[in-house]
């Protein structure tokens, strides 16, 4: 008797289901595609008890003629492909020709369709891989496929199906991707008779704010480069409004959602600069190329892909997006919910933060104030001056009063004049008015106050000097035009084994970044010189965190992989203070230097810099002309 023998085609297709059929949202995926493949302008998904108990995807493409509707149903069957060069140059989502086949090996599968010109419809009815003949049916041109009692034949599959609720949003996240890949096809979901989801035909900008919700569109930049025969377009977040999860992120090659490594390497490493710690960027991105420069045949799922030159598209994906995020200087409000929550207080409405408002009044009151400081041209930075406190306030007060918004080109709204309210939200126009406006003064010592055209804007004076530092580090650096400023007087700090030991190991990396750190005895080093941009710094604290990130990465790699960590990290301590009063002169300074650098809507770390409050979500929030 022979030990190898040859398996039942059931038994084949059950095998095979196992890969292509993982839970209800993998059957609705493979049939949805076919549905798009069949070019259609509608589709209807209807799902009960999260597609266990039902699957029905309802089209109005194509069809399928009555001698090929049992052929639909064969393991390698296929319309899509005939030869080696069609698989080479797939444009097809579907193209095994085995989804079908390994549905129908362990449901309860109806397949009914109608092809333009036939008198009637042909349905067939298949359970458990058996498959009946066709009958004449009833329907209107197109396919609708019901699959019913997934897993019936297969129980010890079944039982690993989740809960109900957790199925129909594996299959909803399904439903999800394709209407993205797709905006010009109409979809409709219906869970246990209830519509869920109702997309009409649409551009590509509506069906993404349709399905992530208007408020991505607002917080999200437009992206669309091409090079040679490549091309990536649609919407990435601003790194502000970061993720805790990978939950938002789409992208397509040629219309097929792929999670791919090397496409998220390059998207992660676009956002490295300006995301939060362990935040993810949300996008929907699109990328068409030659089909034949990319192998969909990787895995059953379809969502694997082999690109033909993977450094090249690489580069060109992190460029594409690096480039977007750069010059993306978009302007960041405050929540529209939050502007019609104060806009809709009653006039006789006492003002509830008034406690509050005074407390922190107290609390600037005794802060400790600073004198204050000239910038520093060659790298942003603050030169601090001392001085005393009554001296420091008197400045910043005389500055205050003196420098009106009026000497910077502005022409106040007349509000007496019956024209004002004609020309609600209106602003004189400034020639050549800068970007961020000009500065009205600081709020509690942490913000710019900062008028421009539009309105009001809120700049995080810390965060924003962080960018600028940041970038110019960095500039500095690829250029090797990094300054170090000898120290008059050399910082000594007590230092233990290990930092000692990091120190003298790294004496070469340490100087590269604009460091002397020397070692005096076993238990001390001497810091003698750090980059003049920081020379205003808490110098001991930021050697010991240098130290701390060579000791753990080692030199060289610090100085490659990790160099962008290093040089935020000295931004950080050299960046000023909150509480530090700075004169108008000063902010003025800052915010030009903010329109000179690129990414400066973030700071190292992905918080946003500065916001903006338009002047007519100002009227509204005091109910101005109403």
């Amino acid at each position: 008797m022979n030990a190898i023998k040859l398996l039942p085609d059931l038994l084949i297709s059950q095998i095979s289901a196992g890969e292509v059929v993982e839970r209800p949202a993998s059957a609705l995926k493979e049939v949805l595609e076919n549905s798009i493949d069949a070019n259609a302008s509608q589709i209807m998904v209807q799902l009960a008890q999260g597609g266990i108990k039902q699957i029905r995807v309802a089209d109005d493409g194509v069809g399928i003629s009555g001698p090929d509707l049992p052929l639909a149903l064969a393991r390698h069957a296929t319309s899509k492909i005939d030869s080696l060069h069609d698989l080479q140059n797939v444009a097809t989502l579907g193209f095994r020709g085995e989804a079908l086949a390994s549905i129908a090996a362990v449901s309860r599968l109806t397949l009914c369709s109608r092809i333009a010109g036939e008198v009637h419809a042909w349905r067939l009815d298949a359970e458990g891989g058996h498959i009946p003949r066709a009958e004449p049916a009833g329907l209107a041109c197109g396919t609708t496929v019901e699959i019913q009692d997934l897993y019936f034949n297969t129980p010890a599959r079944r039982k690993f199906l989740k809960s109900e609720a957790t199925e129909f949003a594996h299959c909803d996240e399904t439903f999800k991707r394709l209407a993205l890949s797709r905006p010009d096809i109409g979809f409709t979901l219906q869970h246990n008779g209830t519509v869920r989801r109702h997309l009409r035909k649409q551009n590509a900008e509506a069906r993404i704010g349709a399905i992530l919700g208007g408020e991505f569109n607002d917080i999200s930049i437009p992206v669309d480069e091409s090079a040679a025969d490549l091309r990536i377009w649609g919407a990435a977040a601003l790194p502000a409004y970061g993720r805790a999860s990978r939950d938002s992120q789409y992208f397509f090659v040629n219309g097929r959602f792929v999670r791919d490594r090397l496409i998220a390497h390059a998207l992660r490493e676009a956002y490295r600069d300006v995301l939060h710690l362990d935040r993810h960027p949300a996008f929907v991105l699109f990328l068409e190329m030659n089909a034949a420069e990319v192998d969909v045949n990787v895995h059953p799922t379809k969502t694997e892909v082999r690109f033909r030159d993977p450094r090249a598209l690489h580069q060109f994906i992190f460029h594409a997006i690096d480039k977007a995020l750069a010059s993306s200087h978009t302007i960041s409000r405050p929540s529209s919910a939050a502007i019609a929550v104060l806009g809709g207080r009653q006039q006789n409405e006492s003002f509830a933060g008034s406690a509050g408002a005074t407390a922190n009044h107290s609390a600037y009151k005794g802060q400790t104030a600073f004198a204050p400081g000239a910038m520093d041209d060659r790298l942003g930075g603050y030169t601090a001056r001392s001085a005393g406190s009554a001296q420091a306030a008197q400045a910043y007060q005389h500055a205050t009063v003196a420098q009106t918004p009026a000497s910077y080109g502005f022409t106040p709204r007349d509000d007496a004049s019956p024209e004002a309210e004609t020309r609600h939200g209106e602003v004189a126009e400034l020639a050549e008015a800068p970007r961020l406006g000009f500065a009205l003064g600081q709020l509690l010592g942490i913000y710019i106050l900062s008028q421009s055209e539009r309105g009001l804007l809120v700049v995080d004076m810390h965060a924003a000097h962080e960018r600028i530092l940041y970038e110019k580090l960095k500039s500095a650096l690829d250029t090797r035009t990094l300054s170090m400023q000898s120290l008059l007087v050399p910082a000594v700090f007590h230092a233990d084994s290990l930092e000692v030991a990091a120190a003298e190991e790294n004496s070469a990396a340490l100087h590269e970044l604009g460091f002397e750190i020397s070692i005096s005895s076993p238990t001390t080093l001497v810091v003698r010189g750090v980059p003049d941009a920081l020379k205003d710094s808490d110098v001991v604290k930021m050697a010991r965190d240098i130290l701390s990130e060579l000791r753990e990465f080692g030199s060289k790699q610090a100085l490659v992989s990790r160099r962008n960590e290093l040089l935020s990290s000295m931004a950080c301590h050299g960046a000023v203070r909150a509480n530090r009063l700075l004169t108008l002169p000063e902010m003025n300074a800052l915010l030009r230097e903010m329109e000179k650098i690129d990414r400066t809507d973030q700071c190292n770390h992905g918080r946003p810099t500065w916001f903006e409050i338009s002047l007519s979500d100002l009227d509204r929030m005091f109910m101005r002309g109403r």
